[in-house]
Formats: structure tokens, C-alpha cells, sequence
């Protein structure tokens, strides 16, 4: 939804063709999440489809050019005065990883995050030597650029965080309390009962 609503955000400004939309977008988030042509162009036809951007004018150079609807204007405003939803559940794929090798008998689980907290300190130590490229280091576009950045920096400090407090989560359990052998119960039809916890984060 984020790169549907920022097009659409980049539109209600003025039209744009898809080379000049994708140039906008890489302006305005730092080149961080770069977007094929082929991804915007099926982007705009969904927004077509849906009857929030529609082609307008083609100029000299063939670029058909796309402008949009009163609809649009109204989801951009709509999409900026509301908080951002984060994915019911969890699905990240670190906390599944650990969560299912803490419970595999003779796995090194202290490894398994010592070598997750090497390559998370290393991306978060790329992250803080970044420096911006662009001509303007003091321009708007710095801005976004730092902006994405510093998210992903506090998002590495985070995991890194994460990582030390389940390391000693871990240390206070024997290995052999923890692992799992598989189960010989039947299992039951249906989706398992929710707990407490996993309706909490949903």
C-alpha cells in the first residue's frame, strides 16, 4: 500500500509519466526503495482501474502522461491523516527462526544469534557511515534520504537489542528443558486456539 499511496501522493501534485513518477518517488525516499517501470506501470493501471488516476496528455516524445482523479485526492488525503497499520501477528522471520531452533535438540542456539548479532552489527554500522550523495546535502531530498535511513538504523539497533535479551532469556533455561520432540498426539482439525499473548498483537 505504501508505494501505491506514494504515488498517488506524488500525482496529487501534478501528472507525471512513469520515468518521471519513478525519479520522483527515488527523490523522495533517498533512492533507498527503488522501483522498476515495470512496477509503476502496473501500479497506474490498478489506480486506473480503480478510478483514481486516469491518462491525460502525450507529449512531443510519445509520454503519455497521468493526472489524477478527484477520487485520488480524497485517498491521498485520507491515506496522510491515518496511522499506519502494522501486519497483524508476527511473521518476521528472525524471531520465527529462533523461535523454532529453541525448541530443536541439539542446536547451538548461542551461535545461531551470535552469528545474527555479527551481521546486524555490521549492517548497522554501514548504515551509520552512509553518507548522502546527492547535490544538495542541505535540500529536501537529504531530508528523505535521512529520514529512511535513520528508520532503518533504529530498526538494527532494535534487533540488535532484541538479540541480547534473548540470549538471556536463553541462559535461563537448560538446553535440555527446552527442545521438542515431535508430538504423537492426533492433531486437531481447525486453526489452534489463540492465547492471550498472540491476540495481543494482532
Amino acid at each position: 500500500m505504501s508505494v501505491r499511496s506514494s504515488l498517488l501522493a506524488i500525482l496529487d501534485q501534478g501528472a507525471c509519466y512513469g520515468y518521471q513518477l519513478r525519479a520522483e518517488f527515488d527523490r523522495r525516499t533517498g533512492s533507498t526503495w527503488p522501483l522498476n517501470v515495470g512496477q509503476i506501470y502496473n501500479t497506474l493501471e490498478r489506480l486506473e482501474r480503480d478510478g483514481l488516476v486516469e491518462k491525460g496528455d502525450v507529449d512531443e516524445q510519445g509520454h503519455v502522461y497521468w493526472q489524477i482523479t478527484d477520487a485520488g485526492s480524497a485517498e491521498v488525503r485520507e491515506w496522510l491523516a491515518a496511522p499506519v497499520e502494522r501486519a497483524q501477528g508476527t511473521r518476521d522471520e528472525l524471531a520465527i527462526k529462533l523461535a523454532v531452533a529453541a525448541t530443536l535438540p541439539g542446536v547451538d542456539l548461542t551461535a545461531v544469534i551470535q552469528t545474527q548479532r555479527r551481521a546486524s552489527l555490521r549492517q548497522l554500522q554501514e548504515l551509520n557511515r552512509a553518507k548522502y550523495a546527492g547535490a544538495s546535502p542541505d535540500g529536501p531530498e537529504e531530508l528523505a534520504w535521512s529520514l529512511v535511513v535513520d528508520s532503518m538504523i533504529f530498526a538494527a539497533e532494535a534487533e540488535a537489542r532484541w538479540l541480547d535479551h534473548t540470549e538471556q532469556r536463553l541462559a535461563q533455561h537448560p538446553r535440555r528443558t527446552m527442545g521438542l520432540e515431535l508430538s504423537t498426539e492426533t492433531p486437531k482439525r481447525g486453526r489452534p486456539a489463540r492465547s492471550e499473548a498472540t491476540e495481543a498483537v494482532r
